[in-house]
């Protein structure tokens, strides 16, 4: 039996009956908005504010780049990334997928004016914890920006 739950226009299935979830809860997709809403952010008093609300104190964030470790390093990256870059914005490339604590998020980095060009693809693995917040974020990237060298960040 699968039951169908709505949120944020999409719609989402659980597998009952089996005691296996294959679908989203409803509650991950407003963690997840809100780590949309993060990186889009466009002051540090939004994002401070969103920090707080989508992640730990101490969440990791594991990409090519290296580890980073709290929201603070997390802004910093963000920013850095955005004053060299100009105009960025973080787009969804479809629904999330969430299984139990865990969840995969395919996005899209889009720059320029608009924001319109596509920069880079990838995927993110997020860890949920009892309270919703983030802990733990690795990224895979699915399509490297023009150039970039995985091997010059080791």
């Amino acid at each position: 039996m699968a039951e169908t739950t709505a949120h944020s226009g999409t719609e989402t299935e659980t597998e009952t009956g089996n005691g296996t979830e294959t679908g989203a809860a409803t509650e991950d997709f407003g963690q997840l908005e809100q780590y949309v809403r993060f990186w889009n952010a466009g002051t540090e008093e939004e994002q401070r504010r969103l920090a707080a609300a989508a992640f730990t104190d101490d969440v990791e964030y594991r990409a090519q780049i290296g580890v980073l470790s709290g929201a603070q390093a997390l802004m910093d990256f963000r920013n850095q990334f955005a004053d060299h870059m100009g105009t960025v914005a973080l787009r969804p490339r479809r629904q999330p997928e969430v299984h139990h604590d865990r969840a995969r998020f395919q996005w899209e980095i889009l720059t320029g004016d608009g924001a319109g060009e596509s920069f880079a693809t990838g995927t993110d693995v997020l860890q949920f914890e009892e309270d919703g917040r983030i802990s733990s974020v690795t990224v895979f990237l699915d399509r490297a920006p023009e150039g970039f060298d995985p091997e010059a960040h080791h």
